[in-house]
């Protein structure tokens, strides 16, 4: 198979509970009057056609919403398991790709040429690619099928954080200008502010 015919699905991780936002953060519109991940969802569909998208169970407006988008939705009932989980049942759902990119719902300002330059860096032969924005590594993460098993083992809240530090000899960073790609909203004040505050070394957004 061709580099450029390799397929890459795109996991968006949308089962967190939103606590310090005070609920319902992923409906919660921005500027526009769209919500936050129906324009994450955007984004990743702007890159790729194959969007696979985790909702806690019994979130049917959420399931709603980004099925009007154009994701594949699935509920996942160990959502408070963490993202970790969240993240093997989204991979185990597109367990045939080869290659996924991994966004999270709540980072609903990375441009689509970002995610792209993460699906192409996967398409010829990168085991893990993330983009970097004046030196801080940020989201969506890509990582590629030898990792299927590492990646549907996950669980907790780790995300992928250990499988990242596992294989870090293994991670290509990509230089974007995009900012976006540090930014996630936590809070209601997280809406006013455009360029992020980059997370404390380590941590996951």
């Amino acid at each position: 198979m061709a580099a450029g015919h390799k397929l890459v699905s795109a996991i968006l991780l949308a089962a967190g509970a939103g606590t310090r936002f005070g609920g319902e953060k992923l409906l919660h519109p921005l500027e526009d009057g769209v919500a936050i991940a129906a324009h994450a969802a955007r984004n990743l569909l702007a890159a790729t056609p194959d969007v696979v998208a985790v909702v806690r169970w019994g979130d049917f407006p959420l399931y709603d919403m980004l099925e009007q988008e154009g994701c594949q939705v699935t509920m996942f009932q160990g959502a408070e398991r963490g993202m970790g989980a969240s993240l093997a049942h989204g991979v185990a759902q597109a367990r045939g790709a080869d290659g996924w990119v991994v966004a999270l719902a709540d980072m609903p300002r990375i441009p689509p040429d970002t995610v792209k330059s993460v699906i192409t860096a996967l398409q010829h032969g990168a085991l893990i690619a993330a983009p970097v924005y004046k030196g801080e590594r940020g989201h969506p993460v890509g990582f590629g099928a030898a990792l299927r098993d590492e990646l549907i083992a996950l669980d907790g809240d780790q995300g992928a954080r250990a499988l990242l530090e596992r294989h870090r000899d293994s991670v290509q960073l990509i230089d974007c200008e995009d900012p976006g790609i540090l930014l996630d909203i936590d809070r209601k004040s997280d809406l006013n502010h455009p360029h992020p505050n980059p997370p404390p070394e380590g941590e996951e957004s």
